[in-house]
């Protein structure tokens, strides 16, 4: 499927990756379970949280060491839902696991030092937007998926910048939320707003504008990179470029990924807007059905009074 059985085990699964995030999530399962007697303050984690944070590893496993990871150099479409696993989905699901008693004493730190600007909404929500949207010029993609180094460094900077972006609405330690949930409705859609310029570029324009999805040359050098083994002259010499594996012409697959960003784009943050309405209705209603009762108690004892 997808020309996928010309690769082999370690190119589909990338078993070092698979230790990486198994070792995370055993790390975590120690941590909030036999070992968190360890930690101040430590309170019991809910079955639901641990589901999110490990939902969340498993989603970034699926995008950068399953077969659609290497699916994402044969196909700009496969590299969109990559990216949108990663960055969009992952990281929500990942904060909204970690107890606040855990991450606590690290941000207080961060809080009391030169780095606090880092936690800023302004500053979250720009850096991630900004890389983001800097990627996927399509000279600067191309150079990145080329380069083993400069791929590997822009990734991590992205997930740092990532979980800052997300920390704002999804942090859980309560003390340091900046925004309320209004203010957090409206950094939900500058978020949407920054990103749809990247996802507009890509679905409108008229011709393939990355090189490693139609360039043969450029192609073969992405995909040497990350298969263990092989080299750009091999894949060459094999499949001669791109088009082997194409199921539709570049433009088509090109304009598909941009849809697809931009779809997932939506829907994660339709959810989460979702979910901060929902806490902020019940929050004022809750608020409007106590003011109603101490009127009523207020009428009630004036009553009794005058009587």
């Amino acid at each position: 499927m997808f020309g996928l059985q010309y690769f082999g085990f370690s190119a589909l699964w990338s078993p070092l990756f698979f230790i990486f995030i198994a070792a995370v999530a055993a790390l975590y399962l120690a941590v909030v379970g036999p070992y968190r007697h360890r930690f101040a303050n430590a309170e019991p984690v809910s079955g639901n949280k641990k589901m999110s944070f490990l939902l969340g590893l498993l989603l970034i496993y699926i995008a950068q060491g399953s077969p659609v990871d290497l699916l994402g150099h044969l196909m700009f479409s496969a590299h969109m839902i990559s990216m949108s696993l990663a960055f969009l989905i992952a990281p929500p699901l990942i904060l909204r696991g970690l107890p606040h008693w855990l991450v606590q004493p690290f941000i207080q730190r961060m809080q009391s030092s030169k780095l606090r600007t880092l936690l800023h909404p302004i500053v979250t929500l720009l850096a991630f937007n900004m890389l983001f949207s800097l990627y996927h010029m399509p000279a600067i993609h191309d150079y990145i998926m080329t380069s083993y180094l400069s791929h590997t460094a822009y990734y991590i900077i992205l997930y740092v910048t990532a979980f800052m972006m997300w920390w704002p609405i999804m942090g859980a330690v309560t003390a340091n939320r900046q925004l309320s949930e209004v203010k957090k409705m409206g950094y939900v859609f500058a978020m949407g707003a920054l990103l749809t310029p990247a996802c507009a570029l890509i679905i409108f324009a008229g011709v393939p504008v990355y090189g490693i999805y139609s360039d043969p040359q450029a192609w073969a050098q992405a995909l040497g990179y990350c298969v263990p083994g092989s080299s750009a002259a091999s894949f060459l010499e094999q499949f001669g470029g791109p088009d082997f594996f194409a199921l539709m012409p570049a433009i088509h697959d090109q304009q598909l990924g941009g849809v697809i960003m931009k779809l997932v784009q939506e829907f994660a943050y339709g959810a989460i807007l979702f979910g901060i309405f929902r806490k902020w209705y019940s929050r004022e209603n809750r608020k409007d059905n106590e003011s109603v009762d101490e009127l009523d108690f207020s009428a009630s004892s004036g009553g009794l009074n005058r009587a």
